[in-house]
C-alpha cells in the first residue's frame, strides 16, 4: 500500500527574501529582488543583472572555519535545512536516524570554489590549490553536508538535472516516501553560480536577458518584448513526510504531495522540443500519478523562464494537456520576481505551491505588459490574485530536455 506524503516544513532562501514570511509576503506585493551585480566585476558582460541573496548571513549558522570550508552552495543548502526543520517543528534527535532521508539537488555546485582555485592554479600553481577544493566543490555536497551537518543517517542521493533538479528531487523525495523506503525526507535544491565564469557562459550561449538598465523589469516571462532569463542564486528546501508520521506527531502539514512526472524531449540540448511535447508529457503523467483530471487543477507555477521559446512552448503544451479547461487556470511564474535559480528553482517554486494552497493566494507575473499572441492563458498580471487554491501543479523543464512536473494538493485528512 502506497504511503500519503506531505509536506510540512519550508525554507526560502531567495533574491526576494530568506524565510517564509519574507518571501512569501514579497511575491504578493509583486517586488522584484533582481539588481545589478555586485557580487564581482561585472562591467564587460553584456548581462549585468543578477538575482542576489543579499539577506543572507553565513555566520548565523556556521562557525568560521566551516564558513570557509563549504561553498556558498552548500551553505545555503544546510542552512535552508535547518530552517525547514525549525518549521517543520522536527526535533531529529527524537528520530531514527536511518528512516530520515537527504535527496538534494543542485545544477552545476561549486561554481564560486571552481573559479578561485582555478585562478589560483594559474597564477600561484598546483602546490597552493586547497586541499577542500574538491570536497568543496561537487555537486553532491548540498546533500552530503546536510547528513553530516544533522546526522542523517537513511537514504541520501544527489539530482542533477540543470534546471528541473529541484522539481526532480522533491519528486523522487516523494516516491521514496510513497513506497516507505523512509519516513522523512529533507529535499530541495541550491544554487550559487552569480559568478563570473557562469555569466561568461551564459552570456555567450546569447540565453540572458540583457535588459540591464531596469533590473526589477528585466524578467518578463510571456511578455512579448522578453529576451532572455536572469540567473539568480539561492535554495528552496523542503521537509516531507508519510502522512502517517507526521499525524503522529502532530506535525503542522501545507499541503499533500500528490504527483510526480519526470519525462525527456530527446531533442536539443539547450531548446526545448517544438510545441513542448515534453513538457506536456511530464505534465499529463504527472496528473495520471496522481488520479486526477486536467480539470481539478487550478494553479500552474510554470518554468517561465523569459525566454522566447520556453513561454511559447510551455504555454502551448499547457493548452495541448488542458484542452478548454487552460483558459480557466491562473498560471504564472514568479521567476519574474525571482530570477532563475537554475537547480534551485523547481524547489523554491514547490514552496510557492505549498504556500499559495495553504493561504489561498497566487502569486503574480509581473512586468507583464505587451501581450504576445502566442502566450494567451491567464498569467496572473502584475497583482496577486486571492483564490481558492485547491490543487496546483509546478514545471521545471532544462537543458538537456529534462522535464518535472510536481502535483501538490489541499491536505484533508
Amino acid at each position: 500500500m502506497k504511503q500519503r506524503v506531505v509536506v510540512t516544513g519550508i525554507a526560502p532562501i531567495s533574491p526576494v527574501g530568506t524565510g517564509k514570511s519574507k518571501f512569501w509576503q514579497n511575491l504578493l506585493d509583486g517586488k522584484s529582488g533582481i539588481s545589478g551585480i555586485t557580487r564581482f566585476d561585472a562591467s564587460d558582460l553584456p548581462t549585468r543583472i543578477a538575482g542576489e541573496v543579499k539577506d543572507f548571513d553565513p555566520n548565523e549558522f556556521f562557525d568560521r572555519k566551516e564558513v570557509r570550508r563549504l561553498d556558498r552552495f552548500a551553505q545555503f543548502a544546510v542552512a535552508g535545512a535547518k530552517m525547514a526543520l525549525q518549521d517543520a517543528e522536527l526535533d531529529l534527535r527524537r528520530e531514527d536516524p536511518k528512516r530520515v532521508g537527504v535527496i538534494f539537488g543542485s545544477g552545476i555546485g561549486g561554481m564560486e570554489t571552481f573559479e578561485t582555485q582555478t585562478k589560483v592554479l594559474l597564477e600561484k600553481g598546483p602546490q597552493r590549490v586547497s586541499p577542500f577544493f574538491v570536497p568543496m566543490m561537487i555537486g553532491n555536497m548540498a546533500a552530503g553536508q546536510i547528513s553530516i551537518f544533522l546526522g542523517i543517517q537513511g537514504p541520501n542521493l544527489t539530482v542533477v538535472n540543470a534546471c528541473a533538479t529541484g522539481t526532480n528531487a522533491v519528486g523522487e523525495a516523494f516516491k521514496l516516501l510513497q513506497r516507505g523506503g523512509a519516513e522523512v525526507v529533507i529535499t530541495g535544491g541550491s544554487e550559487a553560480s552569480v559568478t563570473r565564469l557562469a555569466f561568461a557562459g551564459f552570456c555567450a550561449m546569447k540565453a540572458m536577458t540583457t535588459y540591464n538598465e531596469e533590473p526589477e523589469k528585466a524578467s518578463r516571462p510571456f511578455d512579448k518584448t522578453r529576451n532572455g532569463f536572469v540567473l539568480s542564486e539561492g535554495a528552496g528546501v523542503l521537509v516531507l513526510e508519510t502522512l502517517e508520521h507526521a499525524l503522529k506527531r502532530g506535525a503542522p502539514i501545507y499541503a499533500e504531495v500528490v504527483g510526480y512526472g519526470c519525462t525527456a524531449d530527446a531533442y536539443h540540448i539547450t531548446a526545448p522540443a517544438p510545441e513542448g511535447v515534453g513538457a506536456a508529457h511530464a505534465m499529463s503523467d504527472a496528473l495520471k500519478d496522481a488520479g486526477l483530471a486536467p480539470e481539478d487543477v487550478d494553479y500552474i507555477n510554470a518554468h517561465g523562464t523569459s525566454t522566447e521559446l520556453n513561454d511559447k512552448f510551455e504555454t502551448m503544451a499547457i493548452k495541448n494537456v488542458f484542452g478548454e479547461h487552460a483558459k480557466k487556470l491562473a498560471v504564472s511564474s514568479t521567476k519574474s520576481m525571482t530570477g532563475h535559480l537554475l537547480g534551485a528553482a523547481g524547489a523554491i517554486e514547490a514552496i510557492v505551491l505549498a504556500l499559495a494552497i495553504k493561504h489561498n493566494w497566487v502569486p503574480p507575473t509581473i512586468n507583464y505588459n505587451e501581450p504576445d499572441p502566442e502566450c494567451d492563458l491567464d498569467y496572473v498580471p502584475n497583482e496577486a490574485r486571492e483564490m481558492n487554491v485547491r490543487v496546483a501543479l509546478s514545471n521545471s523543464l532544462g537543458f538537456g530536455g529534462h522535464n518535472a512536473t510536481i502535483v501538490f494538493k489541499e491536505f484533508r485528512g
